[in-house]
């Protein structure tokens, strides 16, 4: 229902250029929720998250930790694609923050992970420093979150794959933890 009434959604300029609604994919009964920026290319052509060559590096760090997507649910702050994949504005953040906060109400994670800067600066808080940040754990209204680099940012700069995958094990571990 929350779909059908966000698939309808002018609030802002993107909605304009999109070629598909990209709400978000996976299990809505889960304990943890990934969080990215918002759709790229192929993710608006698709209308699902994470189905580009980011999203298939990110299937393949979760397999580390036996997540895929029958495990978790996945979706970005803003639905609609930014033109040229740049990083989405304050204003159409604003513009989309309601539908991800009924996403999370209506799903309920015990973990959020923020994929990358732009989530966690909106989620975290506003001047959140993902290269000294990324992997430490706050609780907020009962629910843990963390950050870790954008699998994009990981394709450009594999240097932080190391610490990647130990932000990972600490996830598997919160999520053993919570569940």
């Amino acid at each position: 229902q929350l779909y059908e009434t966000c698939r309808n959604c002018q609030r802002c300029a993107l909605a304009d250029t999109r070629t598909n609604l990209v709400f978000g994919d996976g299990c809505p009964d889960t304990p943890i929720m990934f969080i990215g920026e918002g759709p790229g290319e192929q993710e608006d052509k698709q209308g699902l998250p994470f189905v580009g060559r980011a999203g298939q590096l990110l299937d393949q760090m979760l397999d580390i930790i036996d997540l895929d997507r029958s495990k978790y649910y996945i979706c970005n702050i803003v639905k609609c694609r930014p033109p040229r994949n740049r990083d989405p504005l304050n204003l159409e953040q604003d513009a989309c923050i309601g539908w991800l906060n009924e996403q999370i109400r209506i799903i309920q994670p015990k973990i959020i992970v923020c994929l990358g800067r732009i989530a966690a600066c909106r989620l975290i808080r506003d001047d959140y420093k993902i290269t000294r940040e990324h992997g430490q754990w706050v609780q907020k209204n009962g629910v843990w979150l963390t950050a870790i680099y954008h699998p994009s940012a990981l394709l450009r700069d594999e240097s932080k794959r190391p610490e990647t995958f130990d932000d990972l094990k600490s996830i598997r571990s919160k999520l053993k933890e919570c569940t």
